[in-house]
């Protein structure tokens, strides 16, 4: 999944910074299939649009976006930006609407039974919005002490992933390019008001953390910068891989958590009208 999100990057990067671009750099994260965008809702929601689109125009992917809220518009930054978008490409994307956690089920486990011609296999899985379908999920039958959201939260995931890996197989069969197939969701972590000036630990992300293999975390800098077109929003974004240890022990105090390794680290410029510009961040 991280091809997809590199390329989303390079995509809306200026001619030249691209051209300072190393190449070397970019090649530092490792191939993944999996990958969790967490942050801003509508920013999250913005970077699966571009995905999608990016994926089929660029990479000729089929798509299959799932999201709870109707898709109005494209983003204001692939239109002149993205010279392979044309009606062709965006009929590769099928977008489907789900309301509830249960229907959401139900569309992902329907691809085990549709995918059954390489042609029409989605080779992009994505999911908008985690959160909202978690919000009032079914009630947990698991014995031990956790959440309905983290039970929910881990049976969607594995269902996600388990799913990506039969349409994986299905494109390996019949000897499709586009193998394997990537999945990409997002996540906007709930925070406590209760705890106020401390970090709240989100238990439901902690979850989904264990079923994908990169997160790309979203965080807003206090900064602008200053450009003819006026003051642009300054975010920066962490593409990081999770390296998971064996567990020594069932009981959860003895486990050894996943490590998150930053290797890519990207700073995103928004202006007002939409428009968006990506810039691989210098390390120090």
């Amino acid at each position: 999944m991280t091809d997809i999100l590199t390329l989303v990057f390079k995509t809306l990067t200026s001619r030249g910074e691209l051209a300072a671009v190393d190449d070397g750099s970019l090649s530092a994260v490792a191939p993944a299939r999996s990958a969790l965008v967490v942050g801003e809702r509508a920013l999250s929601r913005t970077m699966l649009l571009l995905a999608a689109v990016t994926a089929a125009s660029e990479s000729g992917l089929r798509v299959f976006f799932l999201t709870q809220t109707q898709i109005q518009s494209l983003p204001v930054a692939l239109h002149s930006r993205v010279p392979g978008l044309t009606p062709a490409a965006l009929k590769k994307i099928k977008f489907c609407y789900p309301r509830t956690f249960e229907e959401l089920l139900v569309q992902v486990a329907g691809l085990h039974e549709s995918s059954h011609s390489p042609p029409s296999s989605p080779a992009l899985i994505i999911v908008d919005g985690l959160e909202c379908y978690l919000c009032s999920p079914a009630p947990c039958t698991s014995s031990r002490l956790q959440t309905s959201e983290q039970c929910s939260a881990a049976h969607l995931s594995a269902l996600l992933c388990d799913t990506a890996s039969f349409l994986t197989q299905v494109l390996e069969k019949h000897g499709s390019a586009h193998a394997p197939c990537r999945l990409i969701t997002s996540y906007q972590p709930q925070r406590n008001s209760e705890q106020s000036g401390e970090a709240s630990v989100d238990s439901v992300l902690d979850v989904l953390d264990r079923y994908f293999q990169v997160r790309c975390t979203l965080d807003q800098d206090r900064s602008y910068e200053s450009t003819s077109g006026g003051l642009q929003q300054v975010w920066n974004i962490y593409l990081s891989s999770c390296l998971e240890v064996k567990e020594t022990s069932c009981k959860k105090d003895d486990m050894e958590s996943k490590e998150e390794q930053p290797v890519q680290e990207w700073r995103l410029l928004l202006s007002a009208d939409g428009l968006m510009e990506f810039k691989l961040a210098q390390k120090h």
